[in-house]
């Protein structure tokens, strides 16, 4: 299976898989999502590590149960060869009604195909109050 763009990136295709990634994200659907990274990508998410799909998903599934009214925003920061940099941010609220807005710098590497192969999360959550939200 491919997942254009490939690389090695430009600037142009390298904010084309930034904003696909933004999109599947934001479908909130683990499936989907899971499909972009290769079978055995490994992720650091904030003091989690996770490897294969299988463990992918079912964080994801995880996270939108807790996480509720998840948006995401993504903003490349630089790219080279099969790497790519992004910043962003999201809000979300928890069960008791509390708004968050996470914030976070990710670095990908991909395989020949544009998959996945390894991506590095550090995140920051924010409480903030439902009229400050800037994603709606």
């Amino acid at each position: 299976m491919t997942r254009p763009p490939l690389p090695p990136f430009t600037e142009e295709s390298a904010r084309a898989k930034v904003q696909a990634a933004e999109d599947a994200w934001n479908s909130r659907d683990p499936e989907r999502v899971a499909l972009a990274y290769t079978e055995d990508s490994v992720w650091r998410n904030r003091d989690r590590f996770l490897t294969g799909r299988t463990e992918i998903r079912a964080f994801l599934a995880g996270k939108w149960e807790r996480e509720l009214d998840y948006r995401l925003r993504k903003e490349l920061w630089a790219f080279t060869g099969n790497r790519i940099s992004v910043r962003f941010e999201y809000e979300w609220h928890d069960a008791a009604g509390q708004w968050f807005r996470s914030h976070g710098n990710e670095q990908w590497e991909f395989d020949d195909d544009g998959l996945m192969r390894r991506r590095e999360a550090s995140i920051n959550d924010v409480p903030i109050a439902a009229g400050d939200r800037r994603i709606v």
